[in-house]
């Protein structure tokens, strides 16, 4: 286990009460955030630093899976999901062109439903967890160069809100930055395995619509996501492939997202149309998914940083409360043997659940073959839950 340091922490932006961690986390969204609250609970002496400002938005489908919403409960932080408002999702319905397959989402493991909150809310919920455990977090933080000592790194330069230069050294450095992880350029972590196929995203907000449920349509060369979330608005997406989100939506993206949304979906396109839009429309080109190095001598990455796939399946935020618990396990333990250990399970978990939503982010299907990608989907989220559910509650980590 790494060396632990005498106790003094603060969440002061802008200076740190001491310059020497067990851990430095790059990054204060759902993977960082949890990994540091996970490393705390466990004893570490953790520093977090992120770019942006407390309760930043950021780009999302904000819809979590079993998984994910399992990881909440365990560690103490479902509550304050709910008490946010975030509305209970007790169903899911796959729309293949006119024909709808509704699935119910039954109680199990302590759950009673899934949920899929804005990012300004459960990121600062895992933040404050984080920091309630010990950890300090430092926001309007850059990452300007790691430090290293015989070929190892062993620390972090960083620049404060106010442009100050700072050094912090630390026994690990973990990146959790992101699909442009600054600590993987840095490390120069390349890809081992890289998708095929990306997809072009436009989404936004809206009141008055009215609709409970996940719910995912689909036709040849487009599908929509609708997800309820808090304020009582209803997250809804529209996705194509990527060649075609540029010939299509980069002119005028209102006007894109209606167009596709009717043409995935007309009568979700005709109640979208009598909904009030609260937000400005949001988009994302698109980036072809990847497995990257993940671990070297005195760093490792979590989240996107690490692993990244196609946006459409949703998986993302569950992916990173899955694989910051395997991180939190193995940098506790305190070996380069055990990072290595960490991203053998990550890919084992995660290499298929990557391969099918490559599969449906290519648009090569017809509505048959699609519902027999989402049943391989399917099958490999079970088998996530599964082994995520024989996971021992772990006292430390508020399990």
């Amino acid at each position: 286990m790494y060396h632990m340091l005498a106790m003094s922490h603060s969440s002061k932006v802008g200076a740190t009460q001491s310059q020497s961690y067990d851990v430095v986390v790059v990054g204060a969204r759902c993977a960082g955030a949890a990994t540091a609250m996970l490393l705390a609970r466990r004893g570490l002496r953790v520093l977090v630093v992120d770019r942006e400002r407390y309760g930043a938005d950021t780009l999302s489908t904000h819809a979590l899976m079993r998984g994910g919403v399992l990881q909440l409960h365990r560690w103490g932080i479902l509550d304050g999901v709910k008490a946010a408002g975030t509305p209970t999702v007790s169903s899911t319905a796959f729309h293949y062109g006119d024909e709808v397959v509704e699935i119910q989402i039954k109680p199990k493991e302590g759950i009673d439903g899934l949920y899929a909150p804005r990012r300004k809310v459960i990121d600062p919920l895992l933040v404050d967890a984080a920091r309630s455990a010990g950890a300090e977090v430092l926001y309007e933080t850059r990452l300007m160069d790691l430090l290293r000592r015989d070929n190892r790194v062993c620390g972090a330069r960083l620049r404060s809100a106010d442009g100050e230069h700072f050094e912090v050294t630390a026994e690990l450095v973990i990146g959790a930055d992101g699909v442009r992880s600054t600590v993987a350029d840095l490390v120069g972590a390349e890809p081992y395995k890289t998708g095929r196929h990306a997809t072009g995203v436009v989404f936004s907000y809206w009141a008055g619509a009215n609709i409970t449920g996940y719910h995912w349509c689909y036709r040849p060369g487009v599908s929509v996501g609708v997800i309820p979330t808090n304020d009582d608005l209803v997250c809804v997406f529209v996705s194509v492939a990527q060649s075609r989100f540029h010939d299509e939506v980069g002119a005028d993206v209102g006007a894109g997202y209606q167009r596709l949304l009717k043409e995935c979906n007309p009568r979700l396109g005709a109640v979208v149309e009598r909904a009030s839009r609260m937000e400005k429309y949001r988009g994302f080109a698109g980036q072809v998914g990847f497995f990257r190095q993940s671990n070297g001598p005195g760093w490792a990455l979590v989240g996107d940083a690490g692993y990244f796939k196609d946006p459409l399946t949703a998986h993302g935020m569950t992916d990173a409360l899955i694989d910051a618990e395997l991180l939190a396990q193995a940098a506790t333990q305190g070996s380069e043997s055990a990072l290595a250990e960490y991203q053998r399970v990550r890919d084992d978990r995660a290499m298929a659940l990557f391969e099918v939503t490559d599969a449906i982010a290519s648009y090569d299907w017809d509505l048959t073959r699609v519902a027999e990608l989402h049943r391989s989907l399917s099958d490999e989220m079970k088998k996530e839950n599964a082994a995520v559910a024989k996971w021992s509650p772990d006292r430390r980590s508020g399990g």
